[in-house]
């Protein structure tokens, strides 16, 4: 504000000024890393001093530049003592959220399989298209939750953990793009009119059990507990299990539906994995083991997966 003022006094009011004053604000929020909604709010609000409201007579309104200051540290005192207490709790709360909506979308796929119930199938994949705004209003929630500890110098070692759930959110994306396509194929399965095998509802059950895990380990990692590595432990036995429980079902002549189904749990099982923490390099070859295949990463080949 200040910079746009002086320019103003120095240039007059004009487009010169205008790209100038703009050209300086956009640079200064850049140089600083600031976000990119600050950045546009800069902006704006400079264009506003300079096309808009610049001070009349030719003289210098430093009143208006206070004022900008005043305003602008209520503002922040306001939104350091929103957080001040627990600055992670929005994103531990949004988190579950998150998890606990996918796991229900599981429970959902796996009445529908166990009924034959075309219908309920046809609603878990409505359900399943919804799931992905709850994975946006997560991904803003990060977002948010990194500005507001930039902002706190006591809680910027906080900012470490937020960059690990925002991979995280990354692996939850596909996540749920997987059991999207999973309740797609179990739509074309009811139509079969062939009861699904008991192990693929178990195979459901023990995913949905890995989603709530994984949603305890984030929430109990970003409160500081020591029990994060446990609930870890616990998504990482429940994925597994998911998987091995999947294969069994390729052991007989299973019709497309299904056979595509099983990809997807393994699919999810490994972006679960993955958000947990587990070793990138060895998420492969433990979900291929569980699925009965070689294990080509422990032999040094790693193969390209997604």
């Amino acid at each position: 504000m200040l910079a746009a003022d002086l320019a103003v006094q120095s240039l007059g009011p004009g487009t010169g000024t205008v790209f100038l004053v703009l050209l300086l604000t956009i640079g200064l929020m850049l140089t600083i890393g600031a976000s990119s909604t600050l950045t546009v709010q800069a902006a704006v609000s400079a264009l506003y001093l300079v096309a808009v409201a610049a001070p009349q007579g030719g003289g210098l309104v430093p009143f208006r530049f206070v004022d900008a200051l005043i305003g602008g540290a209520v503002a922040l005192a306001a939104s350091q003592l929103m957080v001040a207490r627990d600055p992670l709790g929005p994103l531990v709360a949004e988190a579950r959220r998150t998890y606990g909506d996918l796991a229900d979308l599981l429970d959902r796929i796996d009445r529908a399989l166990a009924d034959a119930d075309e219908e309920a199938a046809r609603a878990a994949l409505d359900r399943a298209r919804e799931v992905d705004g709850c994975v946006d209003r997560f991904r803003v929630a990060v977002q948010a939750c990194s500005e507001s500890l930039r902002l706190r110098v006591r809680k910027r070692r906080h900012l470490d953990q937020v960059a690990e759930v925002e991979a995280t959110c990354h692996q939850l994306d596909y996540a749920v793009r997987n059991i999207r396509v999973l309740a797609r194929n179990g739509v074309t399965l009811t139509r079969l009119g062939t009861p699904a095998p008991p192990e693929l509802g178990e195979a459901i059950r023990a995913l949905g059990e890995a989603v709530r895990a994984a949603a305890d380990a984030l929430s109990t990692d970003l409160g500081g507990h020591s029990d994060a590595d446990r609930h870890a432990e616990r998504a990482d036995h429940a994925a597994l299990e998911a998987v091995r429980l999947a294969a069994r079902m390729l052991r007989t002549d299973p019709p497309l539906p299904l056979i595509m189904i099983v990809g997807q749990i393994r699919a999810t099982a490994i972006d679960l994995l993955r958000g947990v923490g587990v070793d990138d390099a060895a998420v492969l070859g433990r979900v291929d083991e569980a699925l009965g295949l070689p294990n080509t990463c422990a032999a040094g080949r790693i193969p390209v997966d997604g």
